[in-house]
């Protein structure tokens, strides 16, 4: 079943009286339960496609379908709780709260979430997220205090918090160091094959691209490879990563 496709999507920049094409015709399919890295170069357009599959942006024209819903009809508040009930997001940047500590950071999305949780439910299921990252003994630390890859496993459970169908990972391990990279890539890889959850990875590090089951090329804003499923096995990752108990 594909979870995600796209028929013929396009996106222009209007600059003054410039026009600025930056994806054309892009047509392409996930499927449910798939690990995918969508790879380019800086400024070929992987981010703009991936904020449009993320129902951050819309195309100028074509059908984008999620699970069979053309969203590129839907409303802004639509496309909103959409945002919040199917889809988890993390950045290269991780976007934490800087004064708040690792559970109120995870908790954040659950004050937008469709089901109506006590606080007392909202911290215990924060509390299980971070445990199951491997941060049982950091969940009161604030960013400052954690280090790049603990910040980044606070971001994970984060996006974990509303049980999304599909994971964003928009340049995961660009501001880690390379033993940790392979940790969060395990991570990913963890999720997709235990738990079921589609991920989707925006890198330009074809290391990176390579723990991914299926690699889908950009290039001045068209697909160039990739574009349907190809059944091949995730990449093994070079070492085991840490703190992953239970996940």
């Amino acid at each position: 079943m594909h979870l995600i496709e796209l028929n013929d999507i396009c996106k222009v920049y209007h600059l003054g009286e410039i026009d600025v094409p930056v994806l054309k015709d892009i047509t392409m399919s996930i499927g449910e339960g798939e690990m995918v890295s969508l790879m380019g170069a800086s400024g070929s357009g992987k981010s703009t496609l991936m904020n449009i599959l993320g129902c951050l942006d819309r195309p100028s024209s074509g059908r984008y379908l999620l699970e069979g819903r053309d969203v590129t009809q839907l409303s802004a508040d639509e496309q909103a709780e959409i945002r919040n009930s199917k889809i988890g997001f993390v950045f290269q940047n991780f976007n934490l709260l800087p004064r708040t500590d690792a559970v109120e950071n995870v908790m954040m999305p659950l004050e937008y979430g469709r089901r109506v949780r006590s606080s007392r439910e909202c911290r215990e299921l924060a509390e299980t997220l971070l445990e199951r990252v491997g941060l049982k003994d950091r969940m009161h630390h604030q960013p400052s205090q954690l280090s790049g890859g603990q910040q980044q496993r606070v971001a994970i459970a984060r996006a974990l918090v509303n049980s999304p169908s599909i994971l964003f990972a928009d340049e995961p391990t660009g501001n880690l160091d390379s033993r940790t990279s392979r940790e969060i890539l395990e991570m990913f890889q963890k999720l997709n094959t235990d738990d079921g959850i589609t991920v989707l990875m925006v890198t330009h590090d074809p290391d990176v691209a390579a723990h991914a089951r299926r690699v889908i090329r950009v290039l001045d804003g068209t697909i160039v490879d990739g574009s349907e499923p190809s059944g091949e096995p995730a990449a093994a990752a070079a070492e085991p990563a840490t703190g992953m108990e239970g996940l």
